[in-house]
């Protein structure tokens, strides 16, 4: 059984396999989880930014979600990424990740309208009342106009209602505050989302990150934390370098489009975001498979799109 207050590591924030025509790819997700788990990454976040949740309808969520814990069949545990701007459906899929087999819920907090932070307290104090998962906050202001402030977090954390965070601002400021603000709970997991940080983030107590990077090169991002875990900073140093050479690489495109186009010619599946994000474009997958190339990332046969 696994439990949230143990979970250290490496967690890809899973892309979302699609075909042409927007249908969930799972023969693919299936590929995509072994691909990371061959890596040797420690759980799945799937439904998260990278993976488009925003962009998905509910039975396209559901279907992705079965499909990666299938996948998994009990090997790492599972949190479900939950982004919604209504509190009603925020617990329904808080519900549906439980039923579905997932150990935690990733909850963003409402977007569109800026809200207060007396707001945030009452939204996530009322998704976790009766909710049957522990929930995880999801800190990306880029994405949703608010930013939980750490005094904010370290009310819900002291009071019981939130289990940790997943901080993808690219603050590092914020994620210290963050760190300090919880020293007192041991348990509480703090995970970074920027693949950059990910050595800084750890040295500041940090339990892990939750990172696209960890889908195209999971054993990398793997690696970091593991010289980290063995005190060899030099050599976590020399893999955040890495690590941040490949981000750059793979922001290319629309978001996520530089993610799947590598992953396609890794083999693992098509490289079509869903709509209405087009795909890279040849002269951008040419300069992305060069890159690929050089770092021996690339499959031996790549998918035909």
């Amino acid at each position: 059984m696994f439990k949230i207050q143990e979970l250290r590591g490496v967690l890809p924030a899973l892309a979302t396999p699609l075909t042409r025509d927007g249908a969930v790819d799972e023969p693919a997700i299936q590929r995509l989880i072994e691909h990371v788990l061959a890596g040797g990454v420690h759980g799945l976040l799937p439904l998260g930014s990278t993976g488009e949740t925003a962009s998905l309808d509910e039975a396209a969520r559901r279907k992705v979600l079965a499909a990666v814990v299938k996948a998994a069949a009990g090997r790492v545990p599972v949190i479900c990424g939950v982004v919604q701007s209504q509190l009603a459906s925020a617990r329904a899929d808080v519900n549906a990740a439980a039923e579905l087999g997932a150990i935690a819920a990733l909850v963003a907090p409402p977007y569109y309208y800026p809200i207060d932070q007396a707001t945030v307290l009452a939204f996530y104090r009322n998704v976790a009342a009766g909710s049957p998962l522990p929930i995880l906050v999801y800190n990306i202001p880029q994405n949703t106009k608010v930013v939980i402030e750490p005094a904010t977090l370290a009310t819900l954390a002291h009071e019981g209602t939130v289990v940790g965070v997943k901080d993808s601002s690219r603050d590092f400021d914020y994620f210290e505050n963050v760190c300090v603000a919880m020293r007192d709970l041991p348990d509480f997991r703090i995970l970074t989302g920027s693949d950059s940080m990910l050595f800084a983030a750890l040295a500041m107590g940090g339990s892990g990150t939750i990172c696209a990077t960890a889908n195209v090169a999971p054993g990398w991002v793997v690696r970091l934390f593991d010289a980290f875990e063995r005190g060899d900073w030099a050599g976590a140093r020399s893999h955040q370098d890495s690590i941040i050479q490949l981000a750059s690489a793979i922001r290319t495109g629309v978001f996520p489009a530089g993610i799947k186009g590598a992953l396609h010619l890794q083999g693992v599946c098509d490289p079509w975001p869903a709509a209405p994000v087009a795909a890279l474009d040849e002269p951008a997958m040419s300069r992305l498979r060069e890159r690929l190339a050089k770092w021996e990332l690339l499959a031996a046969t790549p998918l035909k799109p």
